[in-house]
């Protein structure tokens, strides 16, 4: 039993990882229409400024944190407004490969200032504090993880429901063109809303990095991971996003602990029979 215990709790932890970075992602996805495959370049630009302010400049950990997601939120704004807008009008097609090139503007522009070896995020000493379950001591990093998971999906759930935003984001989201016709304005709404899942997926990439180590073909490296966790999620939904990342955290943590030479199969024929049973995601909608 204990081991069941703590491969669920490292299973939390991975899917809250999952969540954080993907969650944006679905949003974007669900409202704009567009097979955003850069998504992951995000995590990696906020890991990678994590690296440099603390590593390179040693500036405290939580300082270095807010920075790096506040300067990859100001790098995905212009990014919206002078390319992204230009490819919402792409078929599916189009979208994959300008997103892809995109992708590989990421990579290369990471490589060349930093080079592509992991890129290692100085943690504050109380992260390597053992936390003692019971049944389990892990450092208190994972405490932080799933903490911070918890607080972004009370956060995301009060934006989404309880504000004026949260209003117009589900007006365009179910219907743009009516939503335009009812004077929102749907392009800042469409600007705030990439920005928002940019901070996100930085956020994810720099709590995360213990877990999915940052260098320079992170996005490609999970770049399937995340768009599965939409996918079974359900596009546009922050509730499945949390559902699916935490579901698929566990089930891919059993299946590495517990069936390490056929974990993987396992978790993509699940993957498989899921969206089999339910096309649009576990929250998502039709149409």
């Amino acid at each position: 039993m204990s081991i069941i215990l703590s491969i669920l709790v490292d299973g939390i932890a991975y899917g809250m990882i999952l969540f954080m970075i993907s969650v944006g992602l679905s949003i974007t996805m669900g409202l704009m229409r567009i097979i955003n495959l850069a998504h992951g370049g995000f995590a990696l630009f906020g890991g990678a400024m994590a690296h440099v302010l603390t590593i390179r400049m040693g500036m405290p950990f939580l300082g270095a944190f807010l920075l790096s997601v506040l300067g990859v939120v100001v790098i995905a704004a212009p990014l919206e407004r002078l390319l992204y807008r230009h490819i919402y009008g792409f078929d599916e097609l189009g979208q994959v490969l300008a997103t892809v090139g995109i992708v590989f503007l990421m990579i290369a522009t990471v490589n060349l200032f930093l080079g592509s070896t992991i890129l290692a995020i100085r943690s504050p000493e109380v992260f390597t504090t053992a936390v003692n379950l019971g049944f389990k001591t892990l450092p208190f990093h994972r405490v932080v993880v799933i903490a911070s998971g918890m607080v972004l999906l009370a956060g995301l759930w009060l934006l989404v429901e309880k504000t004026r935003f949260g209003i117009y984001l589900r007006a365009a989201v179910d219907n743009r063109n009516a939503a335009a016709s009812l004077g929102i304005d749907t392009p800042r709404v469409y600007l705030a809303a990439f920005s928002l899942g940019a901070g996100l997926a930085a956020t994810g990439g720099i709590l995360g990095a213990e877990l999915l180590p940052i260098e320079a073909y992170y996005p490609l490296r999970y770049m399937v991971l995340f768009l599965i966790v939409v996918a079974v999620g359900g596009l546009g939904s922050v509730a499945g996003s949390f559902f699916a990342a935490l579901g698929l955290g566990i089930l891919d943590t059993f299946g590495r602990y517990l069936l390490p030479d056929i974990g993987p199969i396992f978790f993509f024929l699940a993957i498989i029979m899921l969206l089999a049973l339910r096309p649009n995601g576990l929250l998502g909608r039709a149409g």
